[in-house]
């Protein structure tokens, strides 16, 4: 069973991935990749010598082409396999305000919706995931 635990600080040398929770005029944002049939959240690796916020930001870019956007660090996240192993990344929110045409990278295309799709990439993570950054949506 795959473990998705959620922690306050950890070392930042351990965060290898950024996901970004993204909403815009109230609907999530959701990206489907060119080589599948599932949703995502927008995110992805951390790249050599890149701090981890310009990660979120590098890959909001890339996976949406989200032009105008607030970034809030939401908290760090580890998934855990049926190994034992775990691996680490930071979760943020982001609202986006305005949107580039989307780079020809390894997205295909981006919906919205009011909840998130059935067909989800990581169905076991995901949810929870976006789940824990609704609970840091600024209220106004």
């Amino acid at each position: 069973m795959t473990e998705v635990l959620f922690y306050n600080k950890v070392d930042d040398d351990l965060l290898k991935f950024a996901v970004i929770a993204s909403r815009f005029h109230g609907k999530w944002v959701f990206c489907k990749h060119k080589k599948r049939n599932t949703y995502e959240i927008p995110g992805g690796h951390r790249e050599r010598g890149e701090n981890i916020e310009a990660t979120a930001r590098r890959e909001l870019y890339e996976e949406t082409g989200a032009a105008r956007f607030r970034l809030v660090p939401v908290c760090p996240y580890s998934v855990a396999e049926d190994s034992g192993e775990k691996t680490y990344g930071m979760l943020y929110f982001s609202e986006i305000q305005d949107f580039f045409a989307l780079p020809d990278f390894e997205m295909e295309r981006i919906d919205f919706f009011a909840a998130p799709p059935e067909n989800l990439t990581y169905p076991l993570i995901q949810p929870k995931l976006l789940e824990r950054a609704v609970q840091a949506i600024p209220r106004p």
